[in-house]
C-alpha cells in the first residue's frame, strides 16, 4: 500500500527528479564553465545548478500544479523554498568565502612547510546565477512530470 502511493506521488517524482538531474548536472557544468574534471560535485554542495534551490523550486511548482495555487500547501511550500534559497545564497555562500580566506591565510602562513592539516570545504554556497539556474530546472521538470502525468480529477 505505502509502495503504491510513493509510485503514484508526482509531486514526490518531479522533486527526487529535480534534485538529481541538479547534481548529476553539476559535473559537465563545472567543465563546461571551468574546463575541470571533478566527478566530486555529484556528491558534494555547491556548483551549477543548484541542486538545493532546483529541489525546493519543484516542490513548489508542483504543489501549486497538482494541489492548487490558493491552498495552505502551497503557502507552506513557498515559505519553506525562501528559507532554502536564501540560506543557499546568504548564510553557506559566506561560511564558503570564509574557508577560502582561512584556507589562503594558512597557505601564506605556512608557506615552504608542508601542511598535514586539511583545507576547509569552500565550495558550501551559492551564486544568484546557480540558484536561479537550479529554480529555473525545478519548475521545467515539475511543470513536465505534470505534463506527463495531469492530475486525476
Amino acid at each position: 500500500m505505502i509502495l503504491q502511493q510513493l509510485a503514484n506521488n508526482h509531486m514526490l517524482h518531479a522533486v527526487l527528479i529535480a534534485w538529481f538531474l541538479a547534481q548529476f548536472l553539476k559535473v559537465p557544468m563545472e567543465y563546461l564553465l571551468n574546463h575541470n574534471l571533478n566527478w566530486g560535485l555529484w556528491f558534494s554542495s555547491g556548483g551549477m545548478p543548484s541542486s538545493h534551490s532546483a529541489l525546493v523550486t519543484a516542490a513548489v511548482a508542483s504543489t501549486g500544479l497538482y494541489s492548487g495555487f490558493d491552498t495552505p500547501a502551497f503557502a507552506v511550500a513557498v515559505a519553506l523554498a525562501m528559507v532554502v534559497i536564501y540560506d543557499a545564497t546568504g548564510v553557506r555562500r559566506q561560511a564558503g568565502i570564509q574557508a577560502q580566506r582561512i584556507n589562503t591565510m594558512i597557505s601564506e602562513l605556512f608557506m615552504g612547510h608542508p601542511i598535514s592539516e586539511e583545507r576547509l570545504k569552500e565550495v558550501l554556497g551559492h551564486t544568484p546565477r546557480q540558484v536561479i539556474a537550479g529554480v529555473l530546472l525545478g519548475i521545467a521538470i515539475s511543470v513536465s512530470v505534470w505534463l506527463i502525468w495531469p492530475p486525476v480529477n
